[in-house]
């Protein structure tokens, strides 16, 4: 509807703005007394508005801007800036899940839209709170190193070797680490993100005592003693700032993804996924496209998740698959996989295979549980 007003008679009062000097201006004390004298506005239906359609519901013609259709309506969702329609499935990145909050489509975003934030190295060790700064160049033994140094020689024997963890290999120029950490602390920044590298129980989600690996349904696959120590040996390296060789990028499709800075062998660990432990039943109707399942447990209602919404780390970001296409399956190569660690659950992510430098990485969302709707993801 457009917005009209009666026009004022021939011998009224001059236009607004026009001077009287015979007029004295009054000084009105609030707001009540400039209603008691402000002229009233009739607001009249126009017709021959092409976006009225005479019915009254101003949103009866909206179609998505993707596929031009207008109906599951259910699905379809307004920008609350340019008040444009979008299919939740159409939209890219899609949304999984119908926002609680505001939401801007893709060109009113401004994520792609943001200079990128430069931090400087002071800023880069308040911001992921490094224990050892310096240049970031202390580099720390790994396990295997040290069992290297232990090895004696022995009579050779043949067995089927275990698949073992491997410790990510920071890069070596400190100008790179800091591209690296500084591109992650911009995105969780955007996001309204604090760095997290750990499990976080907040007093009114799920208790650290409800995260216990025995409660999963059909048990869970126990992290080894020496994958348990390349997982400390990570953990420790976070903490001095020797951190894996990722750079996370925005995307205009798929939004912000993570890029290998440098090659990644197989095997290597990639990240834990962290963020903020909380009971499933407690987010089934929460619209944060990151949360991970962390326990599936007998009892439903004792099983948890992990919500990176207020706190996480890069995992957040690394992107999942269209794991319903040959070609979609192709670029995965990353593994989301669940372990006991010391009687509690954790997720890390592990690759698959070798990753050179520059390659996207991709894991599968699913798992074995097939409820995300990957068969809309680029």
């Amino acid at each position: 509807m457009a917005p009209s007003s009666i026009p004022a008679a021939q011998g009224s009062q001059p236009q607004l703005g026009a001077a009287d000097p015979t007029r004295r201006r009054k000084k009105y004390g609030s707001m009540r007394e400039i209603m008691k004298v402000a002229k009233r506005v009739v607001v009249l239906d126009n017709e021959d508005d092409e976006e009225y359609d005479g019915s009254g519901d101003y949103y009866s013609r909206v179609a998505c801007e993707q596929c031009g259709s207008g109906e599951r309506d259910d699905e379809l969702l307004l920008c609350d800036r340019c008040d444009r329609g979008y299919h939740m499935l159409c939209v890219r990145p899609i949304v999984a899940r119908i926002p609680i909050g505001p939401w801007f489509c893709p060109s009113c975003s401004d994520d792609h839209n943001r200079p990128l934030k430069s931090f400087t190295q002071k800023k880069i060790v308040d911001f992921f709170r490094i224990q050892k700064s310096g240049e970031f160049t202390e580099k720390c033994a790994s396990p295997q190193d040290a069992k290297k140094r232990r090895r004696r020689s022995s009579t050779l024997v043949f067995h089927k070797k275990r698949r073992k963890l491997l410790p990510y290999i920071p890069s070596e120029d400190p100008a790179r680490k800091l591209a690296q950490m500084g591109s992650l602390a911009f995105a969780l920044t955007a996001q309204g993100m604090e760095f997290s590298n750990e499990l976080t129980y907040m007093p009114d989600m799920a208790p650290r005592s409800a995260n216990q690996a025995v409660f999963e349904n059909g048990g869970m696959q126990v992290l080894s003693k020496e994958d348990t120590d390349t997982l400390e040996h990570c953990k420790a390296m976070h903490r001095s700032g020797q951190y894996p060789p990722l750079v996370v990028t925005f995307d205009s499709c798929e939004g912000y993804t993570v890029e290998a800075d440098g090659p990644i062998k197989d095997m290597t660990l990639i990240a834990e996924y962290t963020g903020d432990v909380d009971y499933i039943k407690n987010r089934e109707q929460d619209d944060c496209d990151g949360l991970m399942t962390l326990l599936l447990a007998t009892d439903p209602s004792k099983s948890l998740l992990v919500c990176p919404d207020k706190r996480g780390n890069i995992a957040r970001f690394i992107s999942g698959i269209n794991n319903h296409t040959l070609e979609g399956r192709k670029k995965q190569n990353v593994k989301c996989v669940r372990y006991s660690v010391n009687g509690e659950c954790r997720v890390l992510l592990v690759a698959k295979r070798d990753i050179a430098k520059g390659e996207r990485l991709y894991y599968d969302y699913n798992g074995y549980e097939h409820e995300y709707p990957t068969h809309n993801f680029v």
